[in-house]
């Protein structure tokens, strides 16, 4: 099952600073939120298995506990400041607001718990006709925070494939670029603009171009056009078995491992590196590797033209 993240488009619209861990587990914590089942209150405190932050973003099981530990803390002292409409009067207005407001910790378990505030809760569950969603696999491979974030500023437009103009200013606070930090264009384009769209180009859905908007010779202004990737195509094995290569195998093991609609069928307990040694046993056993080809297509397998269909 895709895990779906859904933000409201005002928190997406939002201006915050956030580092990589503390909106990976935003994430996680918004994907635990959705599929709990029971909705989510003020009173929600949900929890996040540093195994899930292992498995969905590739870290290593042994640091994972530690990273959400420390993400935890940090965003517990992080605020979010969003904007929207005076409901009597249509005047635009904007509020500051924590993200969280309790946290806690399970050691032996490797588990935290967040509960969000109360004012951040609607703009995350809030499902009415302004919303922004996408799988978390999608952003899973960004290793830029800013990455991220532009990501989903972009595919709010995602039926038009074209986005606003976004002021300089404005955004690099929806990026969240501190106010000391990039400066000059230059370094902002290099290091937050440019960054970012490589990443998003190399592991997400789809590909992003950006345009400059000048009013004389400064650039004041910034647009985003991009398009979806066009989807793989599924692997189909005629005879029920592909001839992979050892080295084959360890690779796409490896990539499968971590896929999120795998990691269910992982035995209890299981590392990544010990679920992927299971798959790989099964990617060479003829009976058991079918039930692995619409994945394989996924993670990037193409079949040899020579052998395979």
């Amino acid at each position: 099952m895709s895990e779906l993240v859904v933000k409201d488009n005002a928190l997406i619209q939002a201006s915050y600073t956030l580092d990589l861990a503390e909106q990976r587990l935003i994430l996680l914590a918004i994907v635990e939120a959705r599929n709990s089942g029971q909705g989510i209150t003020h009173d929600s405190l949900l929890k996040i298995h540093a195994s899930s932050y292992a498995e969905q973003f590739g870290v290593n099981d042994k640091t994972a506990y530690t990273v959400v530990k420390d993400a935890s803390k940090g965003l517990f002292d992080r605020y979010v400041t969003y904007h929207d409409k005076n409901p009597k009067n249509g005047k635009d207005r904007s509020f500051h607001c924590r993200w969280v407001d309790k946290i806690g910790v399970e050691p032996d378990s490797g588990i935290v718990y967040m509960r969000f505030t109360s004012d951040v809760v609607p703009l995350i569950t809030r499902l009415e006709s302004h919303f922004t969603s996408y799988e978390i696999e999608k952003v899973a491979n960004l290793s830029s925070s800013y990455a991220i974030r532009l990501y989903e500023l972009i595919i709010q437009w995602r039926d038009n494939g074209v986005t606003q103009r976004y002021k300089i200013d404005d955004l690099r606070q929806k990026l969240g670029v501190e106010p000391e930090k990039y400066k000059e264009m230059y370094n902002f384009k290099i290091r937050v603009i440019d960054l970012a769209i490589k990443q998003i180009n190399e592991h997400t859905d789809i590909t992003v171009k950006y345009e400059q908007h000048k009013t004389g010779r400064t650039i004041t202004a910034m647009s985003f056009t991009f398009k979806s990737k066009a989807a793989p195509k599924q692997i189909v094995i005629d005879d029920g078995y592909i001839k992979m290569t050892d080295k084959q195998i360890d690779v796409f093991s490896k990539k499968l491992a971590s896929l999120p609609e795998l990691g269910s069928n992982a035995p209890m307990g299981a590392s990544t590196y010990e679920y992927a040694q299971l798959i790989a046993n099964d990617l060479a056993d003829p009976n058991k590797q079918q039930k692995y080809s619409k994945h394989l297509s996924k993670v990037g397998y193409q079949p040899s033209k020579s052998k395979d269909k």
